[in-house]
Formats: structure tokens, C-alpha cells, sequence
């Protein structure tokens, strides 16, 4: 479709989103970054009209990726990306990973994955809401580390 971005271009879509307002990375808290996952949730990119082809994700849970307990929001929005002749190649997916030390109440959430597809028939607004119950206990906490990649799956 042409009036909307190119998969190539996601992660600098969300990285705007994300620095829309913001002066310093150091600001930013899990609400700003929700606020703007949503944002980039609702942009459509030029992805095939198929159920699975635009995906989000909200995931937590204590995770020690990178050496040490971390607990873990991965944000992420996951695009199948297809070869020339219209199968399947691979998918792409961005993320946006905060991360929080270990408190009790934290791990008391355990671990929570939900998806959303687009165009598979699912009401966006009430899944946002639905999340946003979930993330509520860090809602206003700045999380230690802020981790934006994407990555060929």
C-alpha cells in the first residue's frame, strides 16, 4: 500500500515516537513509552491484508538476558515479511524493552504475554486498555534500562 511506511522503517518510527516530548532518555517512564507503543501500534505499515502479517506484543517477566535479573516489559510489534513470490520468508519485530530491577512487587506480577493481530477481527482500543490494566503497577516507575532493537526472527 503506498500512503503507508515501509517495514524498513518501523524502528525509526517508534524511536520518534518514543522521543516525541521527551529531552533525555532519562525521562522517560513506562507510561511515556506505553503512550508511545500505542502510537506506533496504530500507524499501519505496507504489510500484506492477511490475519497474522501485523502484529503486537506486550510480554513481562524476570528474565536474566543480560547477565542479571532484570524485570522485563518487552513491547514489541512483529511484521511477516514475505519473498518474492508472496510465501512466508521470515518476520520482523521490533521491540522496545524496559527494564527494572528486581523488587518484590515486580516479581510478584509473574510472567504475561498477549498478542493482537491486525486485521484478525480484534478491537485495538480494548486491548490497549486491557494492557494498560496489566502495566499498571509501573505506569509511573522509570525503568533502569531502555533497550530499542529490531531483530529478523
Amino acid at each position: 500500500m503506498p500512503d503507508r511506511p515501509r517495514l524498513e522503517e518501523a524502528l525509526d518510527f517508534l524511536r520518534a515516537e518514543l522521543v516525541a516530548g521527551q529531552s533525555e532518555m532519562t525521562e522517560w517512564t513506562t507510561r511515556g513509552a506505553w503512550l508511545a507503543f500505542m502510537r506506533f501500534g496504530r500507524r499501519r505499515f505496507d504489510t500484506a491484508s492477511t490475519p497474522d502479517s501485523d502484529g503486537l506484543l506486550l510480554q513481562y517477566g524476570a528474565y536474566a538476558f543480560s547477565g542479571r535479573p532484570m524485570f522485563t516489559v518487552d513491547l514489541t510489534r512483529q511484521f511477516d515479511v514475505s519473498d518474492d513470490g508472496g510465501e512466508h520468508d521470515h518476520y520482523l519485530q521490533v521491540h522496545c524493552e524496559l527494564r527494572y530491577e528486581p523488587e518484590p512487587d515486580l516479581d510478584a506480577l509473574g510472567s504475561f504475554d498477549s498478542w493482537l493481530f491486525h486485521d484478525a477481527g480484534a478491537d485495538l482500543d480494548e486491548w490497549f486498555v486491557a494492557m494498560e490494566r496489566r502495566l499498571a503497577l509501573l505506569l509511573g516507575r522509570r525503568p533502569s534500562e531502555i533497550d530499542l532493537y529490531e531483530e529478523r526472527v
